[in-house]
């Protein structure tokens, strides 16, 4: 029988039932300020052109009350766009799947949008190690300041898996990824990329 060359897991938040709750209460938040950028933008249907005709009755200069007017519209809807922004930051999990001799890698925002992020080749890969070993402090070393990609939402690892790295090159030089894992994905890498390129220590 063939050895599969399928496998798939998921890195997701530890405080996933907090964060989906802080996600939920900014989308809320962002649609409320978008909804009242939106009825500003109606009123002034109705407000604008009496500002204007009452100016003019009054012989003065309706620019500014117009420019203020539009600013407080933008400054709501501006709102709004900033908690639609952060909402992103919160129940954030990563995809990680083994297809033949490669690992593809997915971000996933609140378990529904999915944004595809890159691929880990395995003749790209230089090395493959332990986060807790030495030879990941010699390796981060060697990157003269340039910091690793989390491809994981959290900063210690979740029960049964480990913070694996990885050395790759491409193009643009050396990347150095972090992910979260159990044993079986980090199997798979191996063999794919060779044992010989595996640092236990």
């Amino acid at each position: 029988m063939a050895e599969s060359k399928f496998y798939e897991e998921s890195a997701g938040s530890a405080r996933q039932k907090k964060e989906a709750k802080m996600f939920q209460v900014f989308h809320i938040a962002g649609i409320i300020f978008f909804v009242f950028a939106a009825f500003g933008v109606f009123l002034s249907f109705l407000f604008v052109p009496s500002m204007i005709d009452q100016a003019q009755k009054e012989d003065i200069n309706p620019t500014l009350s117009i420019l203020i007017w539009c600013l407080w519209i933008v400054s709501i809807g501006a709102i709004g766009v900033v908690f639609w922004i952060l909402k992103k930051r919160f129940n954030i999990s990563y995809d990680y799947v083994f297809v033949e001799d490669e690992l593809r890698v997915t971000k996933v925002f609140n378990g529904r949008r999915r944004k595809f992020l890159l691929i880990l080749k395995s003749d790209s890969i230089l090395k493959i190690g332990y986060c807790e070993s030495d030879s990941y402090r010699d390796t981060l070393s060697g990157q003269r300041g340039k910091k690793p990609k989390f491809l994981t939402p959290n900063r210690e690892p979740s029960e049964g898996k480990e913070f694996i790295y990885i050395l790759q090159s491409d193009t643009l030089g050396k990347e150095l990824y972090i992910l979260e894992c159990r044993k079986m994905l980090l199997e798979y890498l191996v063999r794919a990329a060779g044992v010989n390129k595996f640092v236990r220590k």
